[in-house]
């Protein structure tokens, strides 16, 4: 019985709940001592950050990757994906409306589920922002160099490669130079980095060979942030109005080249294409829930941040399906497997004078996104460590600038150290997989307030449609799905997907669910069980980090297990 009872209480130390009046009540003695954060931004600006987040690589790389997998009809993908992330908008506003402070996800989680989850969620957070600023980072120094290089200038190969892909090209390179291969007779990229390796400064046997761009704008963006809101919405602000114009000039271009046979077949590769570029344009919309990081800095944050978020979706998607009708209208679809689908159209259709325009924008776009991420990361550690679960210089406040001073610097080495010496691929995979669990987690977490006595206090209410009539259709359509493919064309995580599914729709029977946050949690964990086993793994392998540190560290330090 004793056994029992202990471990009744462990858990209930676990899962040990903040209360929203608490939260609320910790901003409000911030505020009054001096220590808060400057309140600047209105409806306006939140809108510019939403669309300075997720208007990015997305629109400038990865959707000519997604329109060669699926054709014309990926602009259903782009459908599909801001539904699922519109589903967890309206979760994201809601709980933004109960607690507006800048915690995120991490503090939704704390309210609804418990410690143990809000750690696990903030831990996520890190992975999320770190990585995502650090594939921006790199993907911004290539547009960067690229466009130093289309000007006549050209910055040594050392200097803006990683050291990794360096030394691996180099040893390639080595090899088929000993086998008799001419050095111009190997692909440019194997080139390029065995004349890095080769022509680096040597310090002892080291070569130095780091991607000093992606350092420099690392380095500009966390002293803008760290100098304040009012200049980071003002950057914000111009960055976004800039990226607009080139997106509506590369439309109004664009549509006098459309050639309207390339619509047909409008589905040429059926719906396992299409849905074959999930991740890549999920990722494009990754960002919109980074402007709820900036709760404390918003004028009216009840009731702006639930229309920013809606806002920003609303525009981006139509920004997305638009400029993916423009490129498979204007070549075959086939063609669009590369790296600056903008850029490489118009160059294909000999229309060459926008393209220096673009990879301009380009440039800009990738720093928009850099510059709200950069913001977001720094504002989750200040929550965290206003709960006791990381040190407490993590909350300090610059007395001059009202921002997070040491964690911003702190995010800035995160960022910029891996930024030097890693490439693109070792830091992708694992980005979507965070955030996508944070969605989750937050849709969750309004169907358990929603099920509590008393029901949820939030201004904003996700509109209640009870789940009930919807889930059987939803099982019916998966099961039409399923006579029309075949069985076994049904996989493994499809299955567990599945199985998810109709679970909650056996919960909702009970527990009368309201449909748009149980659609926002299938839709986003049916998008995580589409991502390959390695980003599972990397994610598990993480998440095991973080509880080594929660139960060395944090949990015995957390201000709810000092006031019990």
């Amino acid at each position: 019985m004793l056994c029992v009872e202990l471990l009744v209480m462990k858990n209930n130390t676990l899962f040990r709940k903040k209360k929203v009046e608490d939260i609320l009540q910790q901003v409000k003695m911030q505020e009054e001592s001096g220590k808060q954060l400057g309140r600047h931004l209105t409806l306006k600006d939140l809108i510019s950050f939403g669309i300075a987040a997720i208007i990015g690589a997305g629109i400038f790389s990865t959707i000519g990757n997604a329109s060669h997998d699926g054709g014309p009809a990926v602009i259903f993908l782009f459908l599909f994906t801001a539904l699922a992330c519109g589903f967890s908008a309206f979760a994201y506003a809601e709980f933004a409306s109960l607690v507006p402070v800048s915690g995120s996800a991490y503090t939704y989680s704390y309210v609804a589920f418990g410690e143990i989850v809000a750690w696990i969620i903030g831990w996520s957070l890190i992975m999320e922002y770190a990585i995502g600023n650090i594939t921006v980072a790199i993907s911004w120094s290539d547009y960067f160099t690229s466009l130093l290089a289309s000007g006549g200038m050209h910055i040594p190969a050392w200097m803006q490669m990683d050291y990794l892909s360096a030394q691996s090209g180099f040893e390639k390179a080595s090899v088929l130079l000993k086998q008799g291969h001419a050095l111009d007779s190997l692909g440019l990229d194997i080139k390029t980095a065995y004349l890095a390796w080769n022509e680096a400064p040597l310090i002892g046997d080291f070569h130095f060979v780091a991607d000093i761009p992606a350092l420099g704008i690392i380095v500009f963006i966390t002293w803008l942030v760290y100098r304040g809101i009012k200049e980071s919405k003002t950057a914000g602000n111009i960055m976004v109005f800039i990226k607009l114009f080139v997106i509506l000039l590369v439309l109004i271009v664009g549509a006098f080249y459309v050639d309207v046979r390339h619509w047909k077949p409008f589905a040429p590769e059926s719906i396992g294409g299409v849905l074959k570029g999930v991740s890549a344009v999920f990722f494009a919309y990754i960002g919109f829930d980074a402007i709820s990081t900036t709760a404390e800095e918003c004028k009216n944050p009840k009731r702006d941040l639930p229309k920013a978020m809606m806002w920003s979706i609303i525009i981006c998607t139509i920004v997305y399906i638009l400029i993916a009708l423009v490129l498979t209208g204007m070549v075959h679809y086939k063609l669009l497997n590369v790296g600056d689908p903008l850029s490489f159209v118009f160059e294909e259709l000999h229309v060459t004078w926008i393209a220096g325009i673009i990879a301009v924008s380009a440039v800009i776009a990738m720093a928009s996104v850099l510059l709200v991420f950069q913001m977001g990361q720094p504002r989750i550690w200040m929550s965290m460590s206003r709960d006791g679960l990381l040190p407490k210089r993590f909350s300090a406040i610059h007395p001059k600038y009202k921002t997070p001073s040491f964690a911003t610097i702190v995010v800035g080495f995160v960022v910029a150290i891996p930024a030097l010496f890693m490439n693109l691929k070792m830091v992708t995979d694992l980005c979507s997989i965070g955030t996508l669990f944070a969605f989750v987690l937050v849709c969750g977490g309004v169907l358990v307030m929603q099920t509590r006595q008393g029901g949820s206090q939030a201004s904003f209410k996700t509109p209640y449609l009870n789940a009930s009539y919807v889930m059987p259709f939803l099982l019916l359509g998966i099961a039409v799905m399923i006579n029309s493919f075949g069985i076994h064309s049904v996989t493994f995580s499809q299955w567990v997907f599945i199985g998810v599914t109709l679970l909650f729709t056996l919960l909702t029977f009970r527990y009368k669910f309201s449909t748009i946050p149980l659609l926002g949690l299938l839709s986003c964990f049916y998008m995580m069980t589409e991502l390959d086993r390695s980003n599972w793994i990397g994610f598990g392998v993480w998440l095991m980090i973080g509880l080594l540190v929660y139960f060395g560290y944090s949990r015995k330090r957390s201000v709810l297990s000092r006031a019990e």
